[in-house]
C-alpha cells in the first residue's frame, strides 16, 4: 500500500493569452481581487482554494472538455447567469445529477471550461 496521503485538490490552474484582461474577468466573476498579480502568474484565494492565472501565447485549443474543476455555490442558476453575463460561453446548464446537487459547465472568454456544483451535502476538511 501507498503511504502517500492525497490531501485533496488545492489549486485549479487556467491559461490565458491576455492576463490584464483576464484578472478583470476573474475578478469580477468570482466577485474578489487577487492576492497575488505578477506578469508570470495572478493568483486568487477562492474559499480557501487557489485559483490561478498563468500566461500562454496561444489559444486554449477545443479539447479542454475532458477535465473540470467545480467551484461550489450556494445558488447554481444565479452564478451561472452571473458567469454568462460577464461573456462566459454557455456549456452545459444546471443539471441534477442526483439528489440535491447541480451542475453546471461554462467557458471563460479564453477557452477554459468552469465547472460549478451546488452540494449542499458536502463539507470542505
Amino acid at each position: 500500500m501507498n503511504s502517500t496521503k492525497i490531501l485533496g485538490l488545492r489549486t485549479t490552474i487556467y491559461k490565458v493569452t491576455d492576463m490584464s484582461r483576464a484578472k478583470d474577468w476573474y475578478s469580477k466573476a468570482f466577485d474578489t481581487v487577487p492576492y497575488f498579480d505578477e506578469p508570470y502568474y495572478i493568483g486568487f484565494n477562492i474559499g480557501g482554494f487557489e485559483l490561478g492565472l498563468q500566461p500562454t501565447e496561444n489559444l486554449i485549443s477545443e479539447n479542454t472538455d475532458n477535465v473540470a474543476s467545480y467551484w461550489g455555490v450556494e445558488n447554481i442558476e444565479e452564478a451561472y447567469a452571473t458567469f454568462v453575463n460577464l461573456g462566459a460561453e454557455e456549456h452545459e446548464k444546471p443539471f441534477n445529477v442526483g439528489g440535491p446537487i447541480v451542475t453546471a459547465t461554462v467557458k471563460d472568454p479564453f477557452g477554459n471550461l468552469i465547472g460549478l456544483i451546488y452540494n449542499p451535502t458536502f463539507k470542505a476538511q
